[in-house]
């Protein structure tokens, strides 16, 4: 849904309300247009027959009157509107998180949290802000200065002093003409600055541990400094334009009450008018100001709900790198090969190819393990898997079906993905483990939790499974974190299960007792383990070695280590190392 549409559509689906709140506010504005006349024949009253009981109770109780009426009928309408502003700001936000679970992971790798946070925050604000108090105002001040006019002309005064007294008001057309896109301009700048602010901020909490460690605070306050001084910097010139033209309406409209103080005045001493009309009039420009100012401040508002607007709009328009085709359909991991042909993919905004003529078959139920240096596009392939980037046609399959012909729910659905820097929520860490679905039986959480090896670990906490984990998960340590994120994995029980170097920050003993654990509940089910150590996957069906993007060996590992190849060379740097290890304990 493109932004524009956002407020239309929210208008013309509350439009009833809408014009129950207009009409309401109209009502009281026509009603408190009648307070000058009543002053001015009050006065004429007075001039002619001198002042008496009943003309004080009479007029007394007609601008009690005026003023009750205006104040219940005004506030019912401000009311209706500032709801419904509230509901829209609620509704939009609701819309735009939603677009964002549609967005591709290259979205995300382009834009920081922070600057998506400016849009749910800032901008959403903004146009909030315009629509609730733009509205309000917008109603007041034309129906008011509408109202003034009719009753100035209703009031006996000369048409000829009417037009001469708000001969200054027709200037203002022209400034909102030149004052509308510089203010907008400007707008958007600060728009942007803050988005940069948000993601500043939000990039420095998330390692404010990295940076008391490394004792640089005065270097991120500094660079966290420079953000601030550039809202600053754009925001002094949003309010200098936006002063001057906030300054030219009350400016126009003071003009408007000197004329007919002066002019006014001189007719009134000639008697061309009555003293009464002289009130009148005097009090009907001088109610003329406050719509004027209100119409600068809309102005205003409108222009920054215009630059927020085109922000949402840029942001709603794009569309996900993935998305399903129309004849998409279901489909049975469990019950499918998954076959891999001459695929060769670089990522989108690089000419390097990640992967390169790849010929791969995973039989179901059987175990693949993937090892090879960093960069050597191991993740690459379990995400062209997932569909987390799409393959070249033709290269992935699914039994025969290609992989776009898989609806994405069903395919991620049917894998358990254990990225290496599992994510943690800053909820309980029975939540975190059923994940996947929060009904899970307590013993399901248990299991998933003593086959990941971090059950130990858990009932060691005084809320044991209900302990709440700080952001991020930073309650536990590095291997807790990750081996939570395993017992995730577990307790989905999907048909294929991924291990992205799920187990590099717990110990040998540990992962031993893991991957024994995997193998007894992963029999006749699909894994792939992606890691940098022999031993976790020594026990795979099948090992490919991947170096540059290509498979450079393939087999089991008493396969493999006969080769003199680069698995061989990785398996004896290890032993050592461990052998090293032991002797120094």
């Amino acid at each position: 849904m493109k932004a524009q549409r956002l407020l239309a559509d929210y208008m013309k689906a509350h439009w009833f309300l809408y014009v129950v709140a207009i009409l309401f506010m109209m009502t009281a504005n026509i009603i408190q247009s009648y307070y000058p006349k009543v002053l001015g024949d009050f006065t004429d009253h007075l001039q002619a027959a001198g002042i008496t009981v009943s003309i004080i109770e009479k007029y007394s109780l007609l601008l009690l009157g005026i003023g009750l009426g205006y104040g219940v009928l005004f506030g019912v309408g401000q009311y209706v509107v500032m709801r419904l502003g509230r509901k829209f700001e609620y509704h939009t936000r609701g819309k735009l998180f939603g677009h964002f679970t549609t967005l591709s992971e290259s979205y995300y790798s382009k834009n920081g949290v922070g600057r998506l946070l400016s849009f749910v925050m800032n901008d959403v604000t903004a146009v909030r802000e315009a629509m609730s108090m733009g509205l309000n105002h917008t109603v007041n001040s034309i129906i008011l200065l509408v109202s003034v006019v009719v009753m100035m002309a209703v009031s006996s005064i000369p048409i000829y002093l009417i037009f001469v007294c708000v001969l200054p008001l027709l200037v203002i057309p022209f400034a909102v003409v030149y004052f509308g896109p510089q203010i907008r301009k400007r707008s958007t700048k600060v728009q942007e600055s803050l988005a940069r602010m948000t993601e500043s901020a939000e990039e420095q909490f998330g390692g404010i541990r990295v940076t008391k460690k490394f004792a640089v605070e005065p270097i991120m306050r500094g660079r966290f400094g420079k953000t601030v001084d550039k809202i600053l910097e754009n925001q002094l010139r949003l309010v200098r334009m936006t002063s001057v033209f906030q300054a030219l309406l009350p400016f126009l409209g003071a003009l408007s009450l000197i004329i007919s103080i002066v002019f006014g005045g001189y007719l009134t001493i000639h008697n061309h008018i009555s003293l009464g009309n002289f009130v009148s009039l005097t009090l009907y420009l001088r109610m003329m100001v406050n719509p004027l100012q209100q119409i600068g401040n809309v102005i205003n508002a409108m222009q920054r709900a215009r630059a927020s607007l085109d922000r949402l709009n840029g942001l709603l328009s794009i569309q996900p790198d993935i998305r399903e085709l129309p004849t998409a359909k279901p489909v049975d991991l469990q019950a499918a090969d998954i076959s891999i042909r001459g695929l060769t993919f670089a990522y989108p905004d690089s000419t390097q190819e990640a992967l390169r003529d790849i010929h791969l078959t995973i039989g179901r139920g059987k175990t693949l393990g993937i090892i090879g240096k960093t960069g050597s596009g191991k993740t690459t392939l379990v995400k062209l898997l997932l569909r987390i980037y799409n393959p070249p046609l033709g290269t992935v399959r699914i039994g025969r079906d290609d992989i776009h012909d898989a609806t994405l729910e069903s395919l991620r659905n049917q894998i358990a993905y254990v990225p290496q820097d599992g994510f943690l929520f800053s909820t309980t860490i029975r939540d975190n483990i059923a994940f996947f679905n929060r009904e899970s039986a307590f013993k399901s959480v248990e299991m998933a939790a003593k086959q990941a090896q971090i059950y130990d670990n858990i009932v060691e906490f005084p809320d044991k499974f209900d302990t709440k984990l700080g952001e991020r998960g930073f309650t536990l340590s590095g291997g807790q974190r990750q081996r939570s994120s395993l017992a995730r994995g577990f307790i989905k029980n999907a048909p294929i299960l991924i291990m992205d170097d799920s187990v590099s920050a717990v110990d040998a003993v540990t992962e031993t007792k893991i991957i024994e654990n995997l193998r007894l509940s992963r029999k006749n089910k699909t894994t792939i383990i992606i890691a940098h150590r022999i031993s976790a996957i020594k026990h795979a069906d099948e090992i490919i070695v991947l170096d540059e993007g290509k498979i450079v060996q393939r087999g089991t590992h008493q396969q493999l280590l006969a080769e003199d190849g680069v698995y061989a060379s990785l398996y004896s740097i290890q032993e050592e190392g461990t052998r090293y290890a032991e002797g120094h304990r």
